[in-house]
């Protein structure tokens, strides 16, 4: 039998490598959850949502001095500082609104590995398809979009909740459609991040907190250290690696896991 630890090491590096990169963590979350055989109750219920925060710390961790900076400057009265500041607020509004209306019955309909192997496949024909198009970008600077934009990324993103979609993957298709080039896409989805799963941490915190058992909390410290670990390694690697070859190996990689996930599962495992 594989223990508890193993387990938690295996789901936080699937959740650290894929948390930032267009191919759905929640996605290969569920599917690495279901060839375990781990069942949804006590402190699994909530695992993958809870190592996210490792994921998270190592975005804070990466651009501290970026995000120091602005938050000085903020504070100082700097426009283009406050602007920024607001406009990853304004992108995270729809997520929020949405989240907390049908997180219930997204949750309970649709966390099915048949939708994730799906979601998997027509996500990737998408990033695939927007990585080949002529897009002449206008946006070189995550830190710059207009307001507007950062609302519709933000309108973008909520297509994430659907399991399989990715939620980076959403966050850069919607970007590079709006005029921003690969590596601010990219960038933005970090940003994006931070406060869009530090409120699924706390919501997912708060309600599990009845079935985390003193075994249980140090499991997820085990996957929340090893996801972010494994997050800093992607991180430093994904900007340049997009800049210079776009999204076109993620776009494959979705197509290639949907379709053995779906096969698998007509087979009956």
């Amino acid at each position: 039998m594989m223990s508890d630890t193993l387990r938690a090491v295996i789901l936080g590096v699937v959740e650290g490598a894929t948390e930032f990169l267009p191919v759905s963590s929640t996605g290969h979350v569920l599917l690495v959850e279901r060839i375990l055989g781990l069942d949804e109750v006590g402190f699994w219920k909530s695992f993958a949502i809870l190592i996210q925060l490792g994921a998270i710390l190592a975005i804070l961790s990466i651009y501290f001095g970026k995000l120091w900076r602005i938050a000085l400057d903020m504070f100082k009265g700097d426009v283009a500082a406050r602007r920024f500041v607001i406009g990853v607020l304004v992108a995270f509004l729809p997520a929020a609104v949405l989240g907390a209306a049908f997180g219930g019955f997204i949750k309970g309909y649709l966390f099915n590995p048949w939708v994730v192997c799906f979601t998997l496949i027509v996500g990737g024909a998408i990033l695939l398809w927007v990585d080949q198009l002529d897009l002449r970008p206008v946006h070189p600077d995550a830190t710059e979009f207009p307001l507007l934009t950062y609302f519709k990324i933000g309108c973008c993103q909520c297509v994430a909740m659907i399991p399989g979609v990715s939620r980076s993957g959403a966050t850069i298709v919607g970007a590079m459609l709006m005029g921003a080039d690969k590596r601010a896409a990219a960038e933005f989805s970090f940003f994006l991040a931070i406060p869009t799963m530090v409120g699924a941490f706390t919501y997912d915190l708060f309600k599990s907190r009845n079935d985390i058992t003193s075994d249980g909390a140090v499991i997820i410290a085990i996957g929340f250290a090893v996801s972010f670990i494994t997050a800093i390694i992607v991180v430093k690697s994904l900007l340049n690696y997009v800049t210079r070859h776009g999204f076109a190996l993620f776009a494959w990689w979705r197509v290639i896991v949907g379709t053995l996930g779906l096969i698998a599962l007509a087979l009956g495992a």
